[in-house]
């Protein structure tokens, strides 16, 4: 077995993908990505695993497409047996590697966890998590402490529209919406 290093936890751990299982005979292994393009957790060379005996750093070797997923080797794993191990752990990086964005552009995580606020001061909750619908990215809010109310609500993330203002200093996202809705 190839042994993991024992590594700190990264500063801000983001969570871009998982190891899903062992691909071939040589230590490939099959991957999920939750980055988009979906190639890019090809971007980030090391790989933060937490195991239960804590935080181990990998090296990814190489990464490719393959079919309609993705496919990495890992350094110091070259047999199926070895990459067992890793199979079913999520991958994460450290988000100050993450690229800047241009103003007005956010990361999800960046997102999940903003109180969500109506432009006339109601909380509505906060943001759980964002889904791809296809037409446009979902805000899923969740009711919270001190919340209009118990609601679950999904609301389109359109700025200008129905986001008004983020302000990720003040955890608050401003949206034109109605409580009632």
């Amino acid at each position: 077995m190839s042994e993991l290093k024992q590594a700190a936890a990264p500063e801000q751990a983001l969570v871009v993908g998982r190891i899903t299982s062992v691909y071939g005979v040589k230590g490939w292994v099959k991957l999920y990505s939750h980055t988009d393009p979906m190639q890019g957790i090809f971007d980030y060379k090391h790989w933060w695993l937490k195991t239960p005996s804590g935080w181990k750093i990998v090296e990814l070797s190489q990464g490719r497409l393959q079919g309609r997923g993705l496919v990495a080797s890992v350094k110091g794993y070259t047999d199926r047996d070895q990459v067992k191990d890793i199979c079913g752990m999520d991958v994460y990086i450290d988000a100050a590697e993450l690229p800047d964005l241009e103003e007005g552009d956010y990361y999800w995580s960046q997102l999940e966890g903003l109180r969500v606020i109506t432009k006339e001061g109601v909380l509505l909750g906060k943001v759980s998590q964002l889904m791809e619908t296809g037409a446009n990215d979902v805000i899923v809010v969740r009711a919270c402490e001190g919340s209009f109310d118990r609601e679950e609500r999904l609301i389109p993330y359109a700025p200008g529209t129905y986001v008004l203002n983020i302000d990720l200093e003040q955890q608050e996202m401003v949206v034109d919406w109605d409580p009632e809705f």
